[in-house]
Parts: structure tokens; sequence; C-alpha cells
């Protein structure tokens, strides 16, 4: 993979970083998948994907790994070749499992990011990703919107107007899984334009926008 331009515009040290961190990413759907596509392209080598699901037909009016000739197929092996065919020397594991609330193992200096959208397991995946010690960061509500004009980034706590995230909130209260520590956050406040759908442009701001806030971390 030729990356002359990332280099120019970070620097070989900085690139460095990115060659060498370790990144963990659940949900390979609608933001999972723009993030995971940013990430390798921006120098990122070891990146494990997690997602239980398989590509669907409604899949593929917003999600980057689904095209009419995989339906049916595995996400996360999906994701795992486009990647591959972008850059060969990365490091890409699939693992298709769903979330179910286990303890993670140790994640000192590992990069995790939530891209899941069923809130049970995503509490439970927050609140042992912080007590793992992962850097942590995570997708609030992409869908029901019809543009990306209100995102924000911030922690947790500050997030506010999104309504996936006070629904968030209610659950860890009813579960007592309170994360342990801080959370970096992509969300968009007011209300949602409808009842209902998704398009790209909006879960593709989403991705993008945490894969920028992990690079940037990375980098410092």
């Amino acid at each position: 993979m030729n990356n002359e331009r990332t280099i120019a515009l970070l620097s070989q040290e900085r690139f460095d970083k990115l060659q060498t961190a370790r990144v963990v990413l659940y949900g390979v759907g609608g933001v999972g998948g723009w993030c995971a596509e940013a990430l390798v392209r921006s120098g990122i080598r070891h990146l494990t994907l997690i997602d239980y699901d398989r590509i669907e037909p409604s899949n593929l009016n917003r999600q980057i790994v689904a095209l009419d000739a995989n339906i049916g197929l595995s996400k996360v092996e999906e994701m795992r070749r486009r990647l591959l065919a972008i850059n060969p020397q990365a490091d890409i594991i699939a693992r298709q499992e769903h979330y179910t609330g286990t303890p993670l193992p140790p994640g000192d200096g590992i990069y995790l990011i939530d891209a899941i959208d069923e809130v049970t397991p995503k509490v439970q995946l927050l609140y042992e990703a912080t007590k793992a010690g992962y850097r942590v960061f995570s997708s609030m509500g992409a869908g029901r919107r019809i543009s990306s004009a209100s995102i924000h980034t911030g922690e947790f706590k500050k997030v506010s107007g999104c309504p996936l995230a006070r629904t968030l909130r209610h659950k860890m209260k009813d579960l007592q899984r309170w994360p342990e520590g801080k959370i970096q956050c992509v969300w968009a406040d007011g209300e949602p334009d409808a009842e209902s759908g998704t398009i790209a442009p909006v879960v593709g701001a989403f991705g993008f926008k945490l894969a920028e806030l992990v690079i940037n971390d990375i980098i410092i």
C-alpha cells in the first residue's frame, strides 16, 4: 500500500505510531464499516473486527461492505477481504460473534471502538471495556437523520440531546453498569428527522469522525 500522502501530512514518526497501534472494532455495519475502511486507508495495520451479522438486502443503502453479490455472507469476513485488498500487509482478524457481556482481556494501550446499536450489549461492552482499561470510542445514534450538520464529539458524560444516549443511561442505571473510565463519543443532538431509516452520508460521517478521533489520539 502506498502511504506517501499520509506520511507527507502526518510525518513518518506519527505514521509509525498508526502502524503499531492495535484497534478492536465492535460492529461492522453502517458506522463501523466506514470507520474500518478509514482506519486502514490511514495506516492502521492491526485491526480486529467483531460482528455476528450477515449482509442483508436492507444493508445496501448505507453499508460499505454490502454488495448485491455478497448478500448472505458474513460481514466481518467480507470486510476483512475488502481491507486486505486495500493493504495486503495488514493484520486483520475477523470474529463472527455476538457480544454477550463477558469480561474482556486486559486492554492497556489497545483502542476499542463501539459501533454496535443494540442497547443492552452496548451498555455491557462500554462497561467491560472501560473496566479492562481500553481506550474507548463509541458511536451514538446515527439513524433517523438526513443531515450530519449536528454531529458533535466529546466525552460520554457530556453527550446531550441524543435519544440513544438517554436510553443507554437508563439501561446503565437498570443494570448498574456505569462506565469505569472515559468514553469519547460521536453523536448528533436534536430530535431525529424521521421515525425510522438511515442513509449513507450520515452513517458514513459518524464512521469517519470515529476514525478521526482514534487516529488523532494515536498520533499525539
